[in-house]
């Protein structure tokens, strides 16, 4: 068994730093008391999923491309397009490396992500980009890639139901884009919001219940 000599206590299983004091164990493993918690997703499923959303998404982006242009001052729905896949496969490593609040991980990627690409914008003497297509693909592929996520897992409401809140509302932002004009190319934010309303509604719908008593429990109301 390993021993922790700064508790004077043995621990059963392959400890390296003891539970009760963080100390740096001694001795030898021995078999852990507790039985091995198999996976109950497939991760093949997962990234099966990822794969057909993510090559929809990009046959998707050369039809709009037909629509919006190709010029060079453009940012491009085509090489926009590819922030939006890889946000969807960073989601997809993240639940399937950390499974627990994925949905808290979702939400400070779209921050980052976010701001970075306004900061960057703005170095670049402000082409606009950032607003009419990076952060709303970003949010609204974080979105869907929670949703997806969340059924291949079959993760429990108390798990995400919280930061996927967030998640959503950050892709209502978007409105404001809208209404005060800072967008040139309307159609992204526009689908962001859809998207964002749409996980509301399959939320609601499919998980209302549960949803309602989680932030009941929550909020002790």
């Amino acid at each position: 068994m390993k021993r922790c000599s700064q508790c004077s206590v043995e621990i059963a299983g392959d400890w390296q730093n003891c539970p009760l004091c963080a100390e740096p164990t001694r001795g030898h493993a021995s078999p852990s008391p507790f039985p091995s918690i198999g996976l109950n997703f497939s991760r093949r499923h997962v990234f099966r999923l990822l794969f057909f959303g993510s090559l929809a998404i990009i046959i998707g982006s050369f039809a709009v491309q037909l629509l919006l242009g190709r010029g060079p001052a453009e940012f491009g729905a085509v090489r926009s397009v590819w922030l939006g896949v890889v946000t969807m496969w960073l989601v997809a490593v993240m639940a399937v490396r950390k499974r627990r609040n994925v949905a808290k991980s979702i939400v400070y990627l779209v921050l980052i992500v976010g701001l970075v690409c306004l900061y960057w914008d703005y170095l670049n003497g402000w082409q606009g980009w950032s607003l009419n297509y990076a952060i709303p693909i970003v949010c609204g592929s974080s979105i869907i890639a929670l949703l997806i996520t969340v059924r291949a897992m079959r993760m429990e409401v108390g798990n995400y139901i919280i930061y996927s809140g967030i998640t959503i509302l950050l892709g209502l932002l978007p409105i404001a884009f809208l209404v005060f004009g800072w967008v040139t190319t309307t159609l992204p934010s526009a689908i962001c919001v859809a998207v964002s309303v749409l996980a509301l509604v399959v939320i609601q719908v499919y998980r209302g219940a549960e949803v309602r008593h989680e932030l009941a429990k929550r909020l002790h109301v």
